[in-house]
């Protein structure tokens, strides 16, 4: 991976580091326990070293994606001692909601574990959506359901709260010690709720000594504003109307909602810290669209997904022993033993139009992909916006750059993915951008990187006008700088053109070279290029 410059810098415990950046390959099966290649990390390996990842699949999505699908169908954790395959249990989320909010994705799916929670938990989204349940019900409804959590409430209402109990029914998993300062903030809560007290700057103070996620969460509870000055000035009235320990009329009800709240918070933060994991997982397949905040399968796997749910979704709480092997998508589950006019039959009927054959599909989905990418290039990527990314790309600010495209894609790559646009927008929106760029892109139309090579980053094919004759530019892109930039470009920018040129046989195909620097040597070797000959296979061409 190293060797690769997937990672950088020098790890402390090289055995412990490799093991942790390389646990999530294991856990989908392409690689085993002792980090050796199995089949189906085999076949994905035989298609990045090709560098074909073309369509072929009744899915429409590319090659290597499609690995990753049939290996996610398979994958399995163990959710509170029950075996659960989370990829099945979001697209039967999703075909029976048709879309699933970041909060619903992070704080309420992950939450089943068998088919009665995810009865349950489809339904709890539902009332969540109509406004009558509220998230921390839907949690700590699951967590009760647990024999630990129902202990730890019995022990806490039943006894003297001190230190010791909090620590203990607070359930850390590193640590005991980590819920001390949930002792302060429970002194705190009873002096203020149930005491009368007036000191609201020490509720706040020891709201504030609970680190991370679950502090941030009991301070927008208890507070309006976590400003001491404005606390301090305020007093009562800087508490929210609707927190709930404002109801509480005895130290009983105080622990009942003390209790709800210290296991709600912490399940959310660490429900919300497994987000973005979950997110990748699920991204790599090309079948789940993620933006605005909202999460919802791409349209043929939606009309895939939704004739074969009720005999996929029987597979979701078992096993399966193939995990390692290159399967074909009828040995994961019978449910893909299906005739594939029924999606086109119910993909015509829903959009109005005739679907036949696989081809047809590709040229529908396609046209739509087409159609959401202008949609996304005016809403993400006004001349603003792509001004301050060529801003970005010279002064290497990555971070921003990630912030503004995407973080799933190397920057090299997302520098040819914004040229792209540059050059679509100033051709005013003519030729098909998507085919144009030599790039792969998730479903969400964003860039992925690829290993891909032996053509320019990007050709766009012009047909003759009045102004032109026909003709294809070649737009060549490198962050590359300094010698780096004459041992990279030099060469295969000059050959991609020739060859180009010779395979085409059209004189009016040139090229254009894009960078945030230019070698001195480089410009030299290119403008020579205008006069010498260039050979491939006893074809010559004089002048590119």
């Amino acid at each position: 991976m190293k060797n690769k410059a997937f990672l950088t810098g020098n790890a402390k415990r090289k055995d412990k580091d490799a093991r942790e950046k390389t646990s999530g390959l294991v856990d989908i099966g392409l690689i085993t326990e002792d980090r050796l290649i199995t089949d189906a990390g085999r076949e994905l390996l035989k298609i990045t070293s090709s560098g074909d990842f073309e369509t072929n699949n009744v899915f429409n999505i590319n090659r290597d994606s499609f690995i990753y699908l049939k290996q996610l169908l398979k994958t399995s954790i163990d959710v509170s001692g029950s075996i659960v395959r989370p990829f099945i249990a979001v697209v039967k989320c999703l075909t029976e909601l048709e879309f699933l909010s970041y909060d619903e994705f992070t704080y309420f799916v992950p939450l089943i574990r068998d088919d009665e929670t995810a009865k349950q938990i489809i339904s709890d989204i539902k009332l969540y959506r109509e406004g009558k349940i509220l998230p921390e019900e839907i949690i700590y409804k699951r967590l009760m359901q647990m024999d630990n959590y129902k202990l730890a409430r019995e022990e806490f209402i039943a006894s003297d709260v001190d230190e010791n109990l909090i620590c203990l029914v607070g359930m850390n998993r590193k640590s005991r010690s980590y819920d001390k300062p949930y002792y302060k903030l429970y002194e705190n809560l009873k002096k203020v709720f149930l005491d009368g007290k007036s000191d609201y700057e020490s509720l706040l103070n020891s709201a504030k000594n609970i680190n991370q996620k679950p502090g941030t969460l009991w301070r927008s509870l208890l507070f309006k504003t976590t400003n001491i000055g404005v606390v301090r000035k305020n007093g009562k009235s800087s508490i929210h109307k609707q927190c709930p320990f404002i109801n509480c009329k005895n130290e009983m009800e105080l622990k009942e909602v003390f209790f709800r709240y210290l296991h709600v918070f912490k399940a959310m933060a660490t429900l919300s810290d497994y987000f973005d994991l979950n997110r990748r997982y699920f991204n790599i397949t090309d079948t789940l669209i993620f933006e605005d905040r909202m999460i919802k399968l791409d349209t043929i796997p939606k009309y895939y997904f939704k004739e074969i749910i009720d005999v996929l979704y029987t597979e979701t709480f078992s096993r399966d022993n193939n995990l390692r092997a290159d399967a074909s998508l009828e040995t994961i589950s019978e449910a893909f033993k299906l005739d594939i006019s029924k999606v086109y039959v119910a993909l015509s009927k829903d959009l109005g139009i005739t679907i036949k054959s696989p081809e047809q599909a590709a040229t529908y989905v396609n046209d739509e992909r087409y159609r959401r990418f202008n949609t996304l290039i005016d809403k993400k990527f006004n001349d603003s916006v792509l001004i301050e990314l060529l801003n970005c790309f010279e002064k290497r600010d990555d971070k921003r750059i990630e912030e503004l495209v995407t973080d799933e894609a190397a920057v090299p790559t997302i520098f040819e993915y914004i040229l792209g646009i540059i050059w679509y927008k100033v051709s005013e929106r003519q030729g098909n951008i998507l085919d144009f760029m030599k790039l792969s892109l998730e479903a969400n139309l964003l860039p992925k990187t690829h290993a891909a090579g032996g053509y320019a980053d990007i050709i766009y094919e012009y047909e003759a006008c009045t102004s032109y004759p026909k003709h294809s530019l070649l737009l060549e892109a490198t962050l590359a700088d300094g010698n780096n930039q004459r041992r990279m470009e030099m060469e295969p920018v000059s050959r991609h053109l020739g060859d180009y040129r010779i395979r085409f046989n059209n004189p009016f195909d040139y090229s254009l070279f894009v960078s945030t620097y230019l070698d001195k040597n480089v410009i030299s070797d290119f403008r020579y290029r205008k006069i010498i000959p260039y050979t491939r296979d006893e074809e010559t061409i004089t002048g590119m």
